[in-house]
């Protein structure tokens, strides 16, 4: 995840496209390269253009709904993980097939199924990549593990995004690791389990 000085977790062009830089660059595809699998929700996936990405990549939503970018990906190299009531979960089946749709809680997706039904396919080492309702959601249910975050030596002001929205959620980290290049802060944070 990436924030400007201010919170900020998007730039002016509403991605975190518009505030990362070279430093935030080689921590994303360092932990890209590290993981099995990527985990995003299906709107991030969609507004920051999301495309193959060499890993198994996991749609997180409770509509079924794979962004048109993807729609043409390899056989196999993307999933959707949603819910019975999904909008388009027949539509999802048809185009990725049914052992790509994980059906995982009646009206929302239970992360923690999430991550045990990912490990038994052989992908322990699960990378979240927000956005942040999910990256909140993954936090309040026990789920994560650790929050990579970069702080940008930027202030944007105005109305963006934080790293995480939704309901309110109080998740004790504790530093694992904080860099510093250029004025930019690389932090690993670990959840405390405590």
């Amino acid at each position: 995840m990436i924030s400007s000085l201010d919170g900020a977790a998007t730039g002016a062009g509403g991605t975190s496209g518009g505030i990362n830089n070279d430093a935030d660059h080689r921590v994303f595809e360092t932990l890209r390269r590290l993981c099995d699998v990527v985990v995003v929700g299906a709107g991030t996936a969609r507004d920051e253009g999301y495309e193959d990405i060499g890993k198994p990549l996991v749609l997180v939503t409770r509509k079924a709904e794979v962004p048109a970018q993807l729609r043409d990906a390899e056989r196999g190299s993307v999933l959707v993980a949603t819910c019975e009531t999904a909008q388009h979960l027949d539509e999802a089946r048809e185009l990725l097939g049914d052992e790509q749709v994980l059906v995982l809680g009646r009206d929302g997706v239970d992360l923690a199924a999430l991550k045990a039904t990912l490990a038994e396919r052989g992908w322990g080492h699960q990378l979240g990549e927000g956005g942040p309702h999910l990256l909140r959601d993954l936090v309040a249910d026990g789920v994560a593990d650790e929050l990579d975050l970069t702080w940008v030596p930027q202030l944007l002001g105005g109305d963006h995004p934080r790293i995480t929205v939704g309901a309110d959620v109080d998740v004790a980290l504790r530093l694992g690791l904080l860099l510093e290049d250029a004025g930019t802060l690389l932090g690993r944070w670990l959840v405390r389990r405590d």
